[in-house]
């Protein structure tokens, strides 16, 4: 018999930590299973021409709400090129609400339900080599003549059980690697589907240490854990972060979720001193409405979180993403905003807009009509309205995430939008007023080149408040630099033609100091001569003070030339290394 373990990811850099835990798990029958990974960027004729081609006795797949559209319609038209292929179901999708499940999809033959290693290894044995009974299985769903038959729930398995399911590195080359070291959530969030499950299991570890060496010894780019509150568990968080940056390979970042409140002192301290960029932080905050977080039962101490966060910041090397859930219960446009603006004054390195989605099995399901929740009816299942945000505000919300997201989480405008906000009322504010612009302008939702986006803001801020424009004009040039030695200036740019043979003169003076090998700006770019470094490296006249600008909002003239390295970039942000050369013979003050 042969088995298509099918998972269908929302990007082609994301892998499916499910299938090949379940693959693993079954390895006896490893020579009947066979995974076939796919996007949701792939066309519904491409994945199926693929899946008829591997002739399965049994389909397998996993389910979510990015993919569940697609399953659909991939189980109904597989149906009618393999009339009898078996699809069984699995995931957080599909778990909950099977009677009508398959009422409206006859063509499954079952589902599992919650963890599955054990159920479906199980299985395996059912149809591989005709052993025990469906009846027996626990954890499953399945049809029969008499109508759906639903088998008790299978108890929690013991994580430390799990095999390690990468072998072959090779299959996730530019890929995510996803991994696991808990189960459950000490949390009781009634918008998530972790609250259902009372209780953490921890891997063991010395288990996990062995398995960390793996990814580092194969110097895997990204690993993303998936524990659901990583830090909940003190001894457990501070051994895996001690191992990670005693073998740092310089090369491995690890991505954890955390609850910044449950931070302690000496946690604290540890990522202080972590390696930039080994480490980055996912923390949901949500709201920051007292009774919005009771309402939700979530428990967070936002004093804490608030100084657990700059805390982190303070060491400079931890990039850290920050959540916010728009729809929640008591959370009117204000509230939001309200949310918004605390959120965005821990400075996160990127702050996600989300919203609400109503997860079949969440508590939150079962609460929409006491909140007045109306949502999509298909897959995310995204909010539309609620008792205190009508959909005219969500909409208003919306632009308000499309703008964060291009503008802020870019990392593409840091200072030019650090001056801007000295002169709005609030970030929220600013941010709807450039999406009221863009859609004023008709130029939202459209594709727009990286250099257009530096244009359009500028074009909204000159009809807003044109007395900014010539300092904007300045500080975009600046963000530009620090990110790319552009091939071509920008219209708005200074004419810098004036210092043309200033700049020839610094560079000669450079090549001059290596050759006689004298210490100097230089130094690392001693193989090159002048016009080679001129083009590797690039200094920009200036005639605002920039500090003044960003960190005031003051305009204040003030000469200066800055030469930007994109030899040493910030390993957080990717920005080059900048220096003001207080005489453009090369003497540096501060970079």
């Amino acid at each position: 018999m042969k088995v298509v373990l099918v998972a269908i990811n929302a990007k082609y850099i994301h892998s499916n930590l499910a299938v090949y835990s379940l693959q693993k798990y079954a390895e006896c029958y490893k020579d009947n299973i066979e995974i076939a990974e796919y996007t949701i960027n792939n066309y519904v004729d491409e994945i199926l021409m693929d899946l008829y081609k591997k002739k399965p006795d049994l389909l397998a797949i996993s389910c979510y709400i990015w993919n569940i559209d697609i399953v659909w319609e991939i189980t109904r038209e597989i149906k009618k090129v393999l009339p009898d292929v078996k699809i069984w179901l699995g995931g957080p999708e599909v778990s909950y609400e099977v009677e009508e499940l398959f009422a409206s999809h006859p063509g499954i033959e079952g589902v599992l339900m919650g963890e599955g290693e054990q159920t479906f290894l199980e299985l395996m044995a059912y149809y591989i080599e005709n052993k025990g009974s469906l009846e027996s299985i626990k954890g499953i769903s399945y049809q029969t003549k008499e109508g759906v038959q639903i088998n008790p729930s299978r108890p929690p398995l013991d994580l430390s059980v799990v095999p390690f399911p990468y072998d072959d590195f090779d299959l996730f080359e530019h890929k995510i690697i996803y991994y696991e070291s808990s189960r459950g959530c000490p949390f009781s969030c009634s918008y998530c589907l972790s609250s259902i499950e009372k209780g953490i299991r921890l891997r063991n570890l010395d288990l996990v240490k062995k398995e960390l060496q793996i990814f580092l010894d194969h110097k895997v780019p990204q690993v993303k854990f998936i524990d659901r509150t990583f830090n909940c568990n003190h001894n457990h968080a501070m051994a895996i972060w001690e191992y990670i940056k005693e073998h740092d390979n310089g090369i491995t970042n690890f991505h954890f979720e955390i609850s910044a409140d449950l931070l302690k002192e000496e946690e604290l301290a540890l990522l202080n001193q972590m390696r930039a960029g080994l480490v980055q932080l996912e923390i949901g905050v949500q709201s920051t409405n007292p009774q919005t977080i009771q309402a939700i039962n979530r428990k967070m101490d936002l004093e804490k979180l608030a100084y657990a966060v700059k805390r982190v910041q303070a060491g400079g090397n931890i990039h850290q993403h920050l959540d916010l859930i728009a729809g929640l219960p008591f959370e009117d446009y204000a509230s939001f905003r309200k949310s918004f603006n605390d959120v965005y004054a821990l400075a996160p390195n990127q702050l996600q807009l989300g919203f609400l989605k109503v997860l079949k099995g969440a508590p939150m399901y079962q609460q929409q009509r006491e909140h007045d929740i109306l949502y999509k009816g298909h897959a995310p299942y995204e909010v539309l309205t609620t008792k205190w945000l009508p959909y005219e505000d969500v909409l208003k919300l919306k632009k308000v995430e499309d703008m964060v997201e291009v503008y802020y989480n870019s990392d593409q405008f840091a200072n030019s939008l650090q001056f801007l906000l000295h002169h709005y009322t609030s970030p929220f504010d600013f941010y709807k007023e450039l999406g009221d612009y863009y859609e004023k302008h008709q130029i939202n939702g459209q594709q727009h080149a990286r250099i257009s986006r530096y244009r359009i803001l500028l074009e909204f801020v000159t009809e807003e408040k044109p007395e900014l424009r010539e300092p904007l004009s300045e500080l975009l040039v600046y963000d530009l630099y620090l990110r790319e030695n552009l091939k071509s200036r920008p219209e708005f740019a200074k004419n810098q033609e004036q210092w043309k043979k200033t700049y020839h003169e610094f560079y000669k003076n450079m090549e001059e100091k290596n050759r006689e090998g004298v210490e100097c700006l230089m130094s690392g770019y001693k193989k090159f001569q002048a016009r080679q470094m001129a083009r590797m490296t690039h200094i920009e006249y200036f005639s605002y003070d920039l500090d003044l600008l960003v960190n005031e909002g003051r305009k204040q003239k003030k000469d200066s030339h800055i030469f930007f390295d994109y030899q040493k970039r910030n390993p957080l942000t990717g920005e080059a290394r900048t220096v003001f050369l207080e005489e453009i013979g090369g003497k540096e003050t501060r970079g």
